[in-house]
């Protein structure tokens, strides 16, 4: 169990996250609107989205389908009876005054999502609900001196709310369910999950208490846009709330943001209830009746998810637990990792995947959609180090080739000469000529010093500019130093 020190002894921190995840769909929820970021201010907003008098709202069934779609790849309850409210608030960007959402009787219920954690263990998260709400517009308070833009191209995007149970006891905890859910939501096709775009974002549920006692007050940290910024604001936020206590004060209920420049949660506003924003049915939209046998086919059309891949790469190519758990991380990678591997040693598929690529990827600050090495050519260059073409040293420098050029692993080993010596008497002509140079060493290896015997590997491989199959230059080489 993970505690925070305080003054007073052990603390634990009690975490739930309200995940906002933008639907992948050509039209807002209920207008025909396009959805497109990044286009001019303005310029994807119909008469619905700008609540024109009289404009009715009309359900977009697609987004209807994404949410289905998540609710079944979060292990959920699919309510096949739903209802939207409005959620009563008056701020600039909400041009209705309300925001059309779900409150007692969302579309998705309980469901469960499997963290996969640092040290290898998992557990698992309890998800409250997802529901479908429409998105607000966009102030934007640095275009201008003393005026705020409002920017309404987002006003009306299909969102899901996925909220978690208070199940999360640290920042690792949290930051792992985050990219979990991004990783089943990208799995799925129902958002991009990019944070930094806003396609994606969190607000933090904190609150502390000693162990075993009852829930604290808890304080939300709203739109988080990363998952550093999310473990970062739980970090502060707990460290905060157990000095107020310890110090003989009380946690105010309130809504907080996260200022990413100074790394410390300030105050917005006292924290609203439910009965604060007068829920009620939207008398525009009648309930949401879905038919079982709908819901049915959309569950077939659901991929292999992480955690059923991760199972099937430990079973299946022998994996080790954490391998596994980096390759399905994302779909692009699983797939990638099962082109390389294809008709070859998996094992070390696995190990160039994600050590050599992975690592180049990193340094580049590339996705693996942007590598210069195909899973295709990445295999090419696997094959050579089976069939003994070159050895794993050459190899490394090969593939450092292979990613400044994408050209072939084939072409640039006979481009550069690289192809592995495996001729027995080439070998021995090397061994010979660095035996008869290093006499005094030979005479050392021959009265017990055994741990020589790496220098004049060392030495052949150097003579051979590292082409001697390493193999045959140990057999080669020791049964002449036995001489």
């Amino acid at each position: 169990m993970s505690y925070i020190q305080g003054e007073t002894g052990d603390w634990e921190v009690v975490i739930g996250l309200e995940v906002h995840a933008q639907v992948i769909s050509n039209a807002k929820l209920f207008s025909g609107s396009a959805t497109e970021f990044g286009s001019a201010p303005n310029s994807q907003v119909s008469f619905v989205d700008a609540a024109f008098p009289g404009m009715l709202p009309v359900i977009n069934e697609y987004a209807v389908e994404q949410a289905v779609r998540t609710g079944l790849g979060l292990k959920a309850e699919i309510n096949l009876h739903s209802v939207f409210d409005r959620k009563n608030y008056f701020y600039a960007d909400l041009p209705q005054g309300y925001q059309i959402s779900q409150f007692l009787q969302p579309i998705v219920g309980k469901g469960e999502i499997v963290l996969d954690l640092p040290d290898g263990t998992s557990r698992t998260v309890g998800v409250t609900r997802l529901h479908l709400e429409q998105d607000a517009g966009k102030s934007l308070h640095d275009q201008h001196p003393s005026k705020t833009y409002i920017d309404l191209n987002r006003s009306g995007v299909a969102l899901m709310e996925i909220v978690s149970e208070p199940d999360m006891r640290s920042s690792e905890e949290a930051g792992a369910y985050v990219r979990k859910l991004r990783s089943i939501l990208r799995y799925l096709g129902t958002c991009d999950g990019n944070m930094e775009e806003g396609s994606m974002r969190c607000d933090v549920n904190v609150s502390v208490r000693k162990p075993g006692d009852a829930f604290g007050t808890r304080c939300e940290i709203k739109n988080v846009n990363s998952i550093r910024f999310v473990m970062q604001a739980i970090e502060y936020e707990a460290r905060r709330q157990i000095e107020i206590i310890e110090d003989g004060g009380k946690i105010d209920q309130e809504t907080r943001l996260w200022d990413t420049t100074k790394f410390v949660t300030r105050s917005m506003r006292s924290k609203e209830e439910a009965h604060d924003y007068r829920y009620f049915p939207d008398p525009d939209l009648l309930p949401l009746e879905l038919d079982a046998a709908w819901v049915e086919d959309i569950k077939k059309t659901l991929p292999e998810l992480p955690d059923d891949k991760k199972s099937r790469f430990i079973e299946d190519y022998k994996l080790s637990v954490y391998d596994a758990g980096v390759l399905v991380s994302e779909k692009s990678k699983a797939d990638y990792f099962e082109a390389v591997a294809k008709g070859r040693d998996p094992k070390l598929a696995s190990n160039w995947v994600t050590g050599e690529l992975f690592g180049y990827l990193n340094k580049a600050g590339k996705e693996i959609e942007e590598s210069p090495v195909s899973a295709e050519n990445l295999g090419g260059l696997i094959d050579l180090i089976a069939d003994n073409t070159i050895s794993g040293r050459i190899a490394k420098e090969v593939f450092e080739t292979m990613f400044e050029t994408g050209e072939k692993a084939a072409d640039i080993v006979e481009k550069k000469g690289l192809r592995q010596v495996t001729d027995t008497s080439a070998i021995e002509g090397s061994i010979d000529a660095v035996l008869a140079a290093n006499p005094d060493k030979v005479a050392e290896f021959r009265s017990g010093k055994d741990k020589l015997f790496g220098f004049f590997v060392g030495q052949v491989m150097k003579a051979t500019q590292g082409k001697a199959n390493p193999a045959m230059v140990n057999e080669i080489l020791m049964k002449k130093l036995k001489g």
